[in-house]
């Protein structure tokens, strides 16, 4: 069942979606939509080209890395032994969000879901301290890769990632997972589910287990991260 939303904060119970997760048809981005639905595991997923308003997805399988799970592979290891990359978070979210949209043609390409919206929404979020980014910058000062998603509770729940060099969208995964380590994270939500991320401890939980994580009783934040927080060298 899919549900039409109005201008009403609310979403229905993401049990009653579709088999593929689409839970609902409307409303707005609003900073305090998207903080009620990442709350109960519900985001917005949409081609901004071909959707006048907002679809909302809640699979009920989540696609997760827990942050001690983590897999370094060698080749990574290697990489990270060379320090050819400063690893940073939120010292340019606007960026970060820019370079996941557009890099590799994503932004003119069918079904593109990065669009001006979506961005404006998002960094709405981290001005409120909700959004995060990351970001791994090569010797030259350059943005090499990076990506961001949004803090809930004692999670990160992953929205998009991108490189511009080899590996450095994994180099700031693994970043994020051994920082989330330190902080007490408990669980970074992929979305979606893709061989490399399944290669670096991705797998699936239900999605029972995956509230028991999110929201606990007496939810307990590990943000908001400031601007310029602290940087992490691997």
């Amino acid at each position: 069942m899919v549900f039409e939303l109005n201008e009403d904060l609310v979403f229905p119970d993401p049990r009653l979606g579709e088999e593929d997760g689409l839970l609902a048809i409307g409303g707005d981005l609003s900073v305090d939509r998207l903080l009620l639905a990442y709350s109960y595991g519900i985001f917005p997923w949409f081609s901004f080209r071909d959707w006048s308003r907002p679809a909302w997805y809640c699979p009920m399988q989540r696609f997760v890395i827990f942050p001690h799970e983590i897999h370094i592979s060698h080749s990574m290891r290697t990489l990270m032994k060379k320090q050819d990359y400063h690893v940073t978070f939120n010292h340019n979210f606007d960026a970060v969000i820019e370079g996941c949209s557009q890099v590799d043609g994503r932004y003119d390409a069918n079904g593109a879901w990065l669009g001006e919206d979506i961005m404006t929404a998002y960094k709405a979020l981290n001005r409120e301290g909700h959004a995060v980014s990351v970001e791994v910058w090569n010797r030259s000062g350059r943005l090499a890769g990076g990506l961001y998603g949004v803090v809930m509770g004692e999670c990160f729940i992953g929205e998009s990632m991108f490189s511009r060099e080899p590996n450095t969208s994994k180099l700031a995964l693994i970043t994020l997972a051994l920082s989330l380590q330190r902080l007490g994270g408990e669980l970074i939500d992929c979305q979606l589910e893709t061989s490399h991320l399944r290669s670096m401890g991705g797998r699936y939980i239900p999605y029972e287990q995956y509230m028991e994580i999110l929201n606990p009783a007496g939810l307990r934040r590990l943000g908001p991260l400031p601007a310029g927080a602290d940087s992490y060298e691997p």
